[in-house]
């Protein structure tokens, strides 16, 4: 009788490291630590940030077009960025805000090798992901965690006070990377259902 409460005793204790130890249990530490510390981490890239009024990201948008830095993206419903030096192969960044209040409260971005083929295994999302994590790891810094997502597989997360980054696959072809103003939008399972498609084009001005 001694031996068997020992025993689940043991398991007993196995189970909660294990548990402490789970995916989930380290998003929700990192989680509770970045949002206690009232830090604010609104940039994003190329300008834009968290809280950034609607009509100001077009015309941001527009001004970046007009230097040449972005064009119009897939089906003129997104802004689209060529990636020559930040992957080992070229890629395509294409993205598009959610607004709350007229305010950019998550920046949905999606990644593609120009050159991605069905047969190509050396540009499917598989390697996509990893560079695009790698890369993210040289802008945003260190300390992303592995989850399950509990739609798109492994996913990659880093919270940095109120903003939330997670890279996941969508198919073989297209990787997305998702930054959530945690202030706006809270919860473990709330990031990414994909994204619609937009009907306004980012390139041009609203100043009329």
């Amino acid at each position: 009788m001694k031996t068997r409460t020992n025993l689940l005793l043991v398991l007993l204790i196995c189970g909660f490291i294990f548990s402490a130890c789970s995916p989930r249990a380290k998003y929700e530490r990192m989680l509770k630590h970045e949002m206690a510390s009232g830090v604010r981490y609104d940039s994003l890239f190329l300008g834009l940030y968290f809280g950034m009024p609607e009509k100001d990201f077009y015309e941001h948008c527009w001004r970046l077009n007009q230097k040449g830095l972005i064009k119009q993206g897939e089906s003129n419903t997104t802004a689209e960025l060529e990636l020559k030096d930040e992957l080992t192969h070229n890629a395509v960044m294409d993205f598009y805000p959610r607004f709350n209040l007229g305010k950019i409260s998550e920046m949905p971005v999606s990644f593609k090798y120009k050159g991605w083929a069905p047969w190509n295994k050396t540009l499917s999302s598989d390697i996509l992901q990893k560079e695009v994590l790698k890369w993210y790891k040289k802008i945003y810094g260190d300390g992303f965690i592995e989850i399950k997502h509990h739609l798109h597989g492994t996913a990659y997360v880093k919270i940095s006070g109120n903003r939330r980054i997670t890279i996941f696959k969508e198919n073989d072809l297209r990787v997305w990377a998702i930054f959530t103003d945690l202030t706006v939008k809270k919860g473990w399972n709330d990031s990414p259902s994909l994204p619609q498609n937009n009907q306004i084009d980012t390139t041009k001005s609203v100043k009329n």
